[in-house]
């Protein structure tokens, strides 16, 4: 029996190549001379026997199996009246007072596409790769939602954008018209966005371990051993994230480097019993990725949503935001999907303002800068440090 299997691998010996340096197109593909300098990722069918020879091969730095993936499904969606000014979720980043917009900053939302009439794209350079299959554009619209927190223009006197400054955006389908995926396509994408030169990637989805289980159970898998199986799928998929930011972290030799920042997850249910918990999911829970938790307006501060899963490294407006519609509008989204491209905003920012300072222009220091920057005080008393990390970022 053969299972396809992603392979990240390191095929040279030039370090001054620069890692995730070459370009990446879903599937498998034929090396050529100049493609032996740097990592790639590949795909490929397997047997256990061909699978123990991948694994002695010291060119590779991780191998998973294929693995489903689905967006961060919002929690409430609903129409939204048009309020001249700024989003709440702007203003309580400060986005709105900043001196900074995420001028000469590149930003990449993996996610359902985009929307690429939408008002709030207006004067974007959009650049559009689709690695689902489906083609270009957001019929779900998901992505057209996120991508206008991070930069949407102003939308019949509203402000959407966190950071409307930006200019060019990498717009990378990751995820099919339905919401769903696999991680040949999220690892593809990112690697895509890394070769594009994003100063920030957000990714606002999920690696769906239920519906791997679901999808072992169909096929006459015994419950407890797709779980199992499953759970292995998972934890090496993990492994492979983790070596990919491990070589996004090691940019930073030859180039300014890459702010990840990824949606903490949506399992948590709190408003049923609050022991109901559940902990950052994969992509934020690998080493290095930014993780995001949602918080809500409530009469004594900002509480973390009951839906946002616990232990993200820092937390942002998540309930009732309100952004571009697919084929125009507005309308109001909950989630840590929403929470995510927020962070994503506030570290194009910060982007900003560090590339016109004295500072080490690299993603180390805008990250740095960006948790010393998050604020408690807008939280309410009482609220578990677990439940939303630093606390809530806030803009230059």
């Amino acid at each position: 029996m053969h299972t396809t299997y992603c392979i990240l691998r390191e095929t040279g010996d030039h370090p001054s190549a620069g890692p995730l340096a070459r370009p990446v197109t879903p599937g498998p593909r034929t090396l050529a001379v100049d493609d032996l300098a740097a990592p790639q990722v590949d795909v490929a069918q397997l047997s256990r026997a061909e699978l123990g020879e991948v694994a002695r091969d010291p060119s590779v730095r991780a191998f998973a199996p294929v693995m489903p993936t689905t967006l961060v499904f919002p929690v409430t969606t609903a129409e939204a009246p048009v309020v001249a000014g700024p989003a709440w979720g702007v203003r309580a980043v400060g986005a709105d007072v900043s001196a900074r917009t995420g001028a000469g900053v590149t930003v990449a939302v993996l996610d359902t596409g985009i929307d690429a009439a939408h008002p709030a794209f207006a004067g974007v350079e959009l650049v559009q790769q689709d690695f689902s299959g489906s083609g270009d554009g957001d019929v779900q619209g998901h992505g057209t939602h996120c991508a206008g927190t991070v930069l949407g223009r102003d939308v019949e006197g509203a402000r959407i954008g966190v950071a409307p400054g930006v200019r060019r955006a990498l717009i990378g389908k990751v995820l099919g018209d339905d919401g769903a995926g696999d991680s040949n396509m999220l690892f593809h994408g990112l690697q895509w966005a890394l070769r594009e030169g994003a100063h920030v990637v957000s990714m606002s989805l999920g690696f769906d371990f239920p519906g791997l289980v679901a999808g072992l159970v169909a096929d006459g898998w015994p419950a407890d051993l797709a779980t199992s199986s499953a759970l292995e799928a998972y934890r090496a998929n993990l492994r492979m994230f983790d070596a990919i930011m491990e070589l996004v972290r090691s940019q930073a030799a030859f180039g300014p480097g890459t702010v990840v920042v990824a949606a903490a997850g949506n399992e948590s249910r709190r408003e049923v019993r609050p022991e109901y918990e559940i902990g950052v999911s994969l992509p934020a829970a690998a080493d290095g990725v930014v993780s995001v938790g949602a918080l809500g307006q409530g009469p004594d501060g900002l509480r973390v949503a009951p839906f946002s899963n616990t232990f993200p490294q820092v937390a942002a407006p998540g309930v009732d935001v309100l952004s571009a519609r697919t084929g125009g509008g507005l309308v109001a989204m909950s989630g840590t999907s929403m929470a995510a491209p927020h962070v994503a905003g506030v570290a194009a920012l910060w982007w900003e303002d560090v590339l016109a300072s004295p500072l080490p222009g690299t993603a180390a220091t805008v990250t740095a800068r960006m948790l010393a920057g998050a604020d408690v005080g807008a939280i309410a008393p009482g609220t578990d440090v677990a439940d939303r990390g630093v606390g809530l970022v806030r803009a230059p």
